[in-house]
C-alpha cells in the first residue's frame, strides 16, 4: 500500500477532485475558503495545504496555518503593552504552526474518507506532513494541533506525541437550533420571561437602525468604514495573534459567494456595525464583526447581533450556530451551551518545552464567567 502527502501553497494546485473528496464535509476545507485565504489572509500567516494519497488516490487534506509574530502589527508598535501576555509571547513564540484554522472555533483541520485508514494512521500520517512543513516554513518556535473534540483528541495518544502539553481553554459556544422553531417568534416562547423582556428591550433600543445584507458592491464600498468597526472591536481584544488584510470581507465573498453573508446595521446611511456569518453545510459559523463603539451600549448592537444570528440560523432551517470561545457569558444568555474543545502544543526547544504547561496558562486567555440558561425549565 503505497502512503504519500504532497505539499501546496496554491489553492489552484490543488487536485481537481479536491471539493469532492475533502471539502465535501466542511467548506472551511474547501479549494474557495482556501483561495479567499492565499488572497485575503492575515499578513502575517502563511497557509500551507497537505493533500494525502492512497496507492495514487486521494483521501484526504489538511490545513496549516504559519503565524510569524515578528510581523504582527500588536508586537511591531513601540507602546506595545508589556504584560506577561505579550512579554512571554516575544520571548518564547516568534512563530507558531497550527494544523488547524486559527481564524475560527473547532474541528476544522483535516478531513479523511476512513473507509481504507484508521484514525490512529491518520495522526499519523499528519504528523509526518507536520514535520515536512515545520522544515519548509523554516524554524518553528511552537507547534500546535487546534480544537478537537476530547473524543477524537484521544487518537493522540501516541508515542509520537508524548512531548505535547494538552490544554483546554475557554469553550466552543455552541446553539442547537430545535426542529419545532419554525420562526423566532417560537425561540422567544421558549425562553424564560426574563429573557424574553431582555431581548424585547434590546430590539425596542435599536430602534432607528436599519439591519440589511450586505452584497458584493455594498462591501466593497463600504471596505474603509468595514475595516474601522472591525479593528474598533479587534484591537480591543486581551490578546490578538492577526488582523485582517483590508480586503479580506470582499474576498470572502467573491469566493464563498452565498456560503458568506454579511449583515450591516445603518443609521440613515452611515454603517454602524455588521456581522457576517460563514454556512457550513447544517451549521452557521458566526465570523468577524465590528461596531461602532459610541453606540454598542445605548443600542446594544452585540446582543442584537446574536438575536438576529439567532434569527437568521432559525428562519433558513440550520442545525446549529457555532458562536466560538470569545464573549461566553452574553452568548449563553441566548442559549448557547459550552462544548469542551481540546488542543495539544509544544515548544520545539527541549528546554523551554518542559515548562510549556506555566507558560501556556501564563499567555492562554483565561476568563470568569457565569453559564446562563434562558430556557424555561421544563
Amino acid at each position: 500500500m503505497l502512503r504519500e502527502f504532497r505539499i501546496y501553497r496554491k489553492a489552484a494546485e490543488l487536485p481537481e477532485n479536491w471539493n469532492s473528496t475533502v471539502g465535501i464535509q466542511n467548506i472551511l476545507l474547501t479549494r474557495e475558503y482556501f483561495s479567499a485565504l492565499e488572497e485575503s489572509g492575515p499578513k502575517n500567516m502563511d497557509c500551507y495545504f497537505a493533500g494525502f494519497f492512497l496507492n495514487g488516490e486521494l483521501v484526504g487534506g489538511a490545513l496549516f496555518q504559519c503565524l510569524d509574530f515578528r510581523r504582527h502589527s500588536t508586537f511591531q508598535k513601540d507602546t506595545v503593552s508589556f504584560s506577561i501576555r505579550n512579554v512571554l509571547t516575544r520571548l518564547f513564540s516568534k512563530n507558531v504552526m497550527i494544523l488547524g484554522n486559527n481564524m475560527l472555533t473547532g474541528q476544522n483541520g483535516f478531513y479523511f474518507n476512513l473507509s481504507g485508514i484508521s484514525a490512529g494512521e491518520v495522526i499519523s500520517w499528519i504528523n509526518e506532513a507536520s514535520r515536512h512543513i515545520q522544515k519548509m516554513a523554516g524554524r518553528t518556535s511552537i507547534v500546535m494541533f487546534k480544537d478537537y473534540r476530547p473524543d477524537f483528541a484521544a487518537f493522540f495518544n501516541q508515542k509520537s506525541y508524548r512531548h505535547y502539553h494538552r490544554f483546554s481553554v475557554q469553550p466552543n459556544m455552541v446553539l442547537s437550533l430545535r426542529p419545532d422553531w419554525k420562526c423566532f417568534e417560537d425561540y422567544l416562547n421558549d425562553i424564560s420571561k426574563k429573557y424574553r423582556a431582555r431581548a424585547r428591550t434590546a430590539r425596542r433600543k435599536l430602534e432607528g437602525i436599519h439591519v440589511r445584507e450586505m452584497d458584493l458592491h455594498q462591501v466593497t464600498s463600504q471596505r474603509i468604514r468595514i475595516n474601522e468597526l472591525y479593528y474598533h472591536v479587534a484591537e480591543n481584544a486581551l490578546f490578538n495573534t492577526f488582523f485582517l488584510a483590508e480586503n479580506h470581507f470582499e474576498s470572502m465573498k467573491v469566493h464563498l459567494g452565498d456560503h458568506f453573508r454579511i449583515f450591516g446595521y445603518f443609521s440613515g446611511e452611515e454603517l454602524i456595525g455588521f456581522y457576517t456569518l460563514i454556512l457550513n453545510h447544517g451549521d452557521v459559523d458566526t465570523y468577524f464583526l465590528g461596531y461602532d463603539k459610541n453606540l454598542q451600549k445605548p443600542k446594544q448592537l452585540y446582543l442584537n447581533m446574536l438575536l438576529d444570528m439567532v434569527e437568521f440560523g432559525i428562519r433558513q432551517r440550520f442545525k446549529r450556530i457555532i458562536f466560538g470561545r470569545t464573549a461566553l457569558e452574553i452568548k449563553s444568555t441566548v442559549g448557547a451551551a459550552p462544548v469542551e474543545i481540546v488542543g495539544l502544543i509544544r515548544h520545539t526547544h527541549p528546554v523551554i518545552n518542559l515548562f510549556m504547561e506555566k507558560v501556556f496558562s501564563s499567555v492562554s486567555p483565561k476568563a470568569d464567567w457565569i453559564q446562563r440558561n434562558p430556557f424555561k425549565k421544563d
